[in-house]
């Protein structure tokens, strides 16, 4: 990627919240950050990722060049990396993964995807996995500091966006449903299910303390959450069985619709509560 288009990738990015334009338009991506092993300066790079549970995966494609990237020689020597994915900024810890573990994380790329089977073919070498773990900590969210509200839609935002992708690839699954259509839906299921638990035990809490007269909302968005959670249990059936991507379908509409609409209530009724009481 030369580097002026790789700068406006990057400064898209950031600007957007996660979001690019051009041929990168509709694509899952992240920053990474590394450490130079020679020059011991931080690089930025736009990648493709695979979502993986609480891990990322990226691969060392460099555009089928025979060499390896230079950000993958970086975390070879440095494991320690930033991962930027559009709302949060987090340490993380690179892991390159071998053998069986290596394979069926590539091969689950190229059913999504057989341009990295290309990509390695060009290449000669065989392509390296990446797992970037993030490490604990506290939340830090990408750009300049923000209010409470802003935070949550950013994170909304963030949830829109995937359920987007996720709908354009079960409508895309053909008669069967790939393994990394599988690991996307699973993803989604349990970032929702930390994200409502986050809010059910912490920001609602202390909402409530700051503002009493919130207390109605607050339990009518709990039940809410008590709904989506069933609607995940059921999507996690689906996925847990054989192949049925008419039923995925039906199950990826059902959890869109409710969800879209509990995170547009849930912005109506908080966004202004939250700012003015925890700022």
């Amino acid at each position: 990627m030369p580097a002026d288009f790789q700068r406006w990738v990057i400064d898209e990015f950031r600007a957007n919240g996660g979001r690019v334009g051009g041929p990168f338009a509709g694509a899952r991506l992240l920053l990474l950050t590394t450490t130079g092993a020679r020059s011991g300066a931080p690089h930025t790079v736009p990648l493709a990722y695979l979502p993986d549970g609480e891990r990322f995966l990226v691969i060392g494609s460099a555009g089928g060049s025979p060499r390896h990237p230079d950000w993958f020689r970086n975390l070879v020597a440095n494991p320690q990396v930033i991962v930027e994915d559009g709302v949060f900024v987090t340490d993380a810890k690179a892991v390159v993964l071998q053998g069986e573990e290596r394979d069926r994380a590539f091969a689950r790329a190229v059913e999504t995807d057989p341009g990295w089977a290309e990509y390695e073919a060009r290449s000669g070498r065989a392509l390296p996995v990446v797992a970037l773990y993030p490490q604990p900590g506290p939340p830090r969210f990408a750009g300049e500091p923000v209010s409470t509200g802003t935070a949550l839609t950013r994170i909304h935002d963030a949830f829109r966006r995937e359920l987007a992708l996720i709908r354009a690839e079960v409508a895309a699954a053909g008669p069967t449903v790939g393994a990394q259509l599988r690991v996307n839906c699973l993803t989604l299921c349990a970032g929702l299910h930390n994200h409502h638990v986050g809010e059910d035990g912490a920001i609602f809490p202390m909402l409530a303390e700051q503002r009493p007269d919130q207390a109605p909302t607050l339990d009518r968005l709990r039940a809410e959450h008590g709904r989506i959670a069933a609607l995940v249990d059921d999507l996690q059936e689906v996925l847990a069985g054989p192949a049925d991507p008419a039923r995925l379908r039906d199950e990826v509409d059902r959890l869109t619709e409710e969800l879209e609409a509990h995170l547009a209530r849930e912005e109506a009724d908080l966004v202004a509560a939250l700012d003015a009481a925890l700022g």
